[in-house]
């Protein structure tokens, strides 16, 4: 199974794609769809979407995961970032991708053992549990692995019902 991780946000969104086959992990891609700030925001998410449609031809995933938002202050932000996240969404959807959605917590103690982890010891554990040289830089990047391997590790199944109720 090919899994498409997102970190969304409008400014910079972390991908990464993971085949998890036989209860290993190989990477495939990860990186990073950043904007400019001084962009004209539908501009932003225009980029946003195009890059993850490139992706998702090219690789061709089973599946996409996305982490859920989170946000305790700032409301300008987390309503440009759901803007972000609900384009991913859209993307995967239209392009017939199962779309599963992990919180946070739920990705940390897929990853960690531990849902409050910091985002170092996020970094270290993606980079243990993936044999790289050096942990991903920056945390969006690490967030987006994150994600996908939470999603390996959930028992969800690429043909199982997604979130949303399409498959």
């Amino acid at each position: 199974m090919i899994i498409l991780g997102i970190d969304p946000g409008y400014a910079i969104t972390g991908y990464a794609l993971i085949k998890f086959s036989n209860q290993q992990f190989k990477v495939l891609d990860y990186g990073l769809v950043r904007t400019k700030a001084n962009s004209y925001f539908p501009e932003r998410l225009l980029l946003i979407e195009r890059s993850l449609e490139k992706l998702i031809k090219k690789y061709k995933p089973d599946v996409m995961a996305i982490e859920e938002l989170f946000f305790s202050r700032n409301t300008t932000t987390a309503i440009g970032t759901a803007q972000a996240r609900g384009v991913a969404v859209v993307t995967g959807a239209r392009n017939n991708l199962p779309v599963f959605e992990y919180t946070p917590k739920q990705v940390k103690l897929a990853v960690t053992g531990y849902g409050n982890a910091e985002k170092i010891q996020v970094q270290e554990m993606v980079k243990v549990l993936l044999n790289l040289k050096k942990a991903p830089q920056p945390d969006d990047v690490a967030d987006a692995i994150a994600v996908a391997l939470c999603h390996a590790h959930s028992g969800n199944r690429s043909d199982a019902l997604a979130v949303g109720g399409y498959q």
